[in-house]
């Protein structure tokens, strides 16, 4: 396999028998590290013939598309990116219509039908609303991957159910599926798949595959031989070689350089001064240092000696500076841009001084109710700063969440991250199941169920319910159930069993958190903070049970010592 991605491409468009060409298309190849990270993006759009204005339309909702998807985050997903800038693109286009003199009859204002497709690196992301068409040619058939937006009154008569620009928020169909060496994708407006049929179609691709660059305009000459009425666009894109699933701006640091050796205090290394040795794991070595150039004081971390074999641990490992970089965020560790070369394996990171949150609940066992919420909602900001990047950070626990000197608190070590928008890009990434500590882990975890933003907010609660009980809401139970019908028969204990003082709504609104079931949790971390602080109108209705459900312990002793009382006053009477 190559280290690249290679496409041939034919593309061709005329307005036909028309004087207006209502079709747009194009296709946009980055360099890279964008290629990795973003994909090829193409796009093919088709005006409507009722409208004079839909050929704006179609070239705008294919330029911006094409521009605006390779300027989203490289940490989001490609359906995650694809979606908000064809979001974007048809609130542009409706706000145009409602703003023109067509806003009372939407068919003659700014719409047009979109299909469009990213390949990166081994898949194909497919995104389609209207009657433009995408096929696929492989082993001799031509497969139909999109499904026609047309509402037939009649056998004679249709209208166009959906497309950019006709409503205020479009349903774009979305689908991905594997590629494969050979393939070839072909994108048509009505104008050429009305007039050519499939069997002709692929007999011209496969006669003419050695001037493959030639292929559309021989099949548009032939559609507008075949008294095609209507504009004729079509594209064929055919993969010649696919990528390796890897990042290679981390790959290659592995491939090329040398692991950093264990350092000293006062040692120099590439540019800093050792200061001391900070932390020492089975998983890494941290060393406070300064950098001779800016006095800047950074945390150096360097791959434990003992994991340098496993270069799917060193891929996380240099994941970690990746990740950072990309965050901002008062609540997340940061990582400093390098401003000289590395000659060795290691990060630079952002140095806390203070203590962790681990340490923390160990001092403070009794903490109050207000302590406790404006801490965790530092860490939930934080892992919603993660969140808007499609990063689930899947091991949130006291351990890695560092409380600076002036009581800032923030999440640190993204070693067990998931980043949704490289999972497809990097096999290794995506073979190692990294779970996180197992008593802070959501339950979904032990069924081998990939992390979401529910996962983190599982930990999260645990961590609540940590801080003001000092205990954990299912025991440690949690950790030695693997299967699903165990963890039903789990049961959360409530935190009154151990805090009398915390109201039942809160309790409540803890619970909810720390569901086993993913889908009884809150959709939204801003739900459970809320909650938090307002009593919710549900929870209030809700009321501890009676002592000796609560605490039959305490209760019966309670009992026996009124009893006792009552024996003695009356033996002395």
């Amino acid at each position: 396999m190559k280290s690249r991605l290679e496409l041939s491409i034919s593309q061709y468009s005329t307005g036909g028998r028309k004087e207006i060409n209502q079709d747009f298309h194009d296709i946009y190849i980055p360099k890279e590290p964008q290629l990795t990270h973003k994909g090829v993006a193409i796009a093919i759009a088709d005006g409507i013939g009722s409208s004079n204005v839909s050929q704006i339309a179609s070239k705008a909702a294919v330029t911006s598309f094409l521009m605006d998807y390779t300027s989203t985050p490289e940490s989001w997903s490609v359906k995650k990116s694809a979606l908000r800038v064809l979001g974007a693109a048809n609130s542009w286009l409706y706000s145009q219509t409602m703003q023109s003199n067509y806003s009372h009859d939407k068919n003659r204002g700014f719409v047009c039908t979109f299909s469009a497709m990213v390949l990166r690196s081994s898949t194909a992301y497919l995104f389609h609303a209207g009657d433009t068409r995408i096929y696929r040619l492989r082993d001799g058939m031509l497969e139909q991957l999109t499904q026609d937006h047309r509402l037939w009154v009649s056998r004679d008569k249709s209208y166009l159910s959906r497309a950019l620009g006709m409503e205020p928020h479009v349903r774009m169909d979305y689908s991905s599926f594997q590629v494969e060496v050979g393939d070839i994708f072909c994108f048509m407006s009505d104008g050429v798949y009305e007039y050519v049929s499939d069997t002709l179609m692929v007999k011209m691709i496969e006669k003419h595959q050695d001037r493959f660059e030639e292929i559309a305009k021989i099949i548009a000459k032939y559609a507008y031989k075949e008294q095609s009425d209507d504009n004729i666009t079509i594209q064929l894109v055919r993969v010649d070689a696919l990528a390796k699933k890897e990042l290679k701006e981390i790959y290659k640091q592995i491939e090329e350089k040398p692991f950093a050796p264990l350092l000293e205090a006062r040692e120099e290394f590439e540019g800093y001064t050792i200061v001391r040795e900070l932390s020492a794991s089975s998983r890494s070595h941290v060393y406070l240092g300064v950098d001779s150039q800016s006095g800047t004081q950074v945390a150096l971390k360097i791959p434990s000696i003992d994991m340098r074999g496993d270069k799917a641990y060193l891929e996380r490992f240099l994941m970690e500076e990746w990740i950072a970089r990309r965050i901002n965020s008062a609540h997340v560790l940061k990582s400093f841009a390098p401003s000289r070369k590395k000659n060795y394996l290691y990060n630079v990171l952002e140095f806390i001084e203070g203590q962790t949150l681990s340490q923390w609940i160990i001092d403070n066992p009794n903490p109050t109710l207000e302590t406790v919420r404006q801490m965790v909602e530092q860490v939930a900001k934080g892992l919603l700063a993660l969140h808007r990047q499609e990063m689930i950070h899947q091991d949130l626990r006291p351990q890695n969440i560092m409380i600076e000197t002036s009581g800032t608190l923030k999440i640190i070590d993204f070693g067990a991250t998931r980043v949704e928008g490289i999972m497809d890009i990097n096999i290794r990434l995506e073979q190692e199941n990294l779970l996180g500590t197992a008593l802070y882990s959501a339950p979904e975890y032990f069924l081998g169920k990939e992390g979401t933003v529910c996962s983190d907010l599982f930990s999260l609660g645990v961590i609540v319910y940590e801080m003001l009980s000092g205990h954990f809401p299912y025991g440690v139970e949690i950790a030695r159930v693997k299967n699903e019908a165990a963890q039903k028969r789990l049961r959360y204990t409530p935190l009154y069993h151990y805090n009398q003082e915390i109201p039942v709504w809160v309790d409540e609104a803890v619970k909810k958190a720390v569901a086993i079931n993913p889908k009884e949790r809150y959709e939204e971390l801003s739900e459970f903070l809320y909650d938090l602080r307002h009593p919710n109108e549900e929870f209030l209705k809700k009321k501890k049970p009676p002592l000796v459900e609560r605490n039959s312990v305490i209760f019966w002793q309670g009992v026996s010592f009124v009893l006792a009382l009552v024996l003695v006053f009356l033996s002395l009477n």
